[in-house]
């Protein structure tokens, strides 16, 4: 149930960790698991309890209402249909894009669009959620809305949240624990607080 943020500047290899911890890249050494699962093994027990939702990359159909793509999504995850429809209205109506889902995706906006990813990676209540920087180029009022849903989910279903963003604002409005890596070591994993109470009273000027 923790909302955590996993932080690092560019290259530091956060988005090879989601991707490894969900199964998309095998590593070429080490181990991890996830709900105990391999995640490279690619079980279907395992995909259907986790979802990932990557803020520079589509998994709707670009040619096709969101709704077309979410019904593919019942499918392939096997929600049954009582499930799905409360699952979908909720989040449509919380969301407030009841009015988008039956148009083509690639007449949205940037902000609808995220929206409705968030919505085809929730359909089969995931008990992991990772998120790869899905506030990306959105405008402010996008952010906010999106942040404020991540945490209003997160408190009533308990999902467990793994968050990358370069917005400080995700971070601090979102996660009470952030881990940190660098060059793909850890450096730092403990509350927000502690950093900023760490971190914040100097800086430090490299010239």
């Amino acid at each position: 149930g923790e909302l955590v943020g996993f932080l690092g500047p560019n290259g530091a290899g956060k988005t090879t960790t989601l991707k490894m911890l969900t199964g998309i890249l095998y590593p070429t050494s080490g181990a991890a698991t996830v709900l105990g699962y391999t995640p490279w093994e690619r079980r279907a027990p395992f995909q259907k309890q986790i979802s990932l939702v990557m803020g520079q990359k589509n998994q709707l159909w670009w040619d096709l209402p969101a709704n077309e793509s979410f019904g593919l999504l019942k499918e392939i995850y096997e929600v049954p249909n009582d499930r799905y429809k409360a699952t979908l209205d909720y989040l449509v109506d919380i969301l407030a894009v009841g009015s988008v889902i039956n148009t083509q995706v690639r007449k949205l906006s940037l902000g609808e669009r995220m929206k409705l990813e968030l919505i085809a990676a929730l359909l089969h209540s995931p008990r992991v959620l990772f998120l790869d920087e899905p506030t990306i180029g959105l405008d402010v009022v996008s952010q906010k809305r999106i942040r404020e849903f991540i945490k209003d989910y997160n408190k009533r279903e308990r999902t467990t949240i793994i968050l990358t963003s370069h917005y400080m604002d995700d971070i601090q409005e979102l996660c009470d624990r952030v881990v940190i890596i660098d060059h793909g070591k850890v450096v730092f994993d403990d509350l927000l607080a502690t950093l900023v109470t760490r971190y914040s009273q100097t800086k430090r000027l490299k010239m």
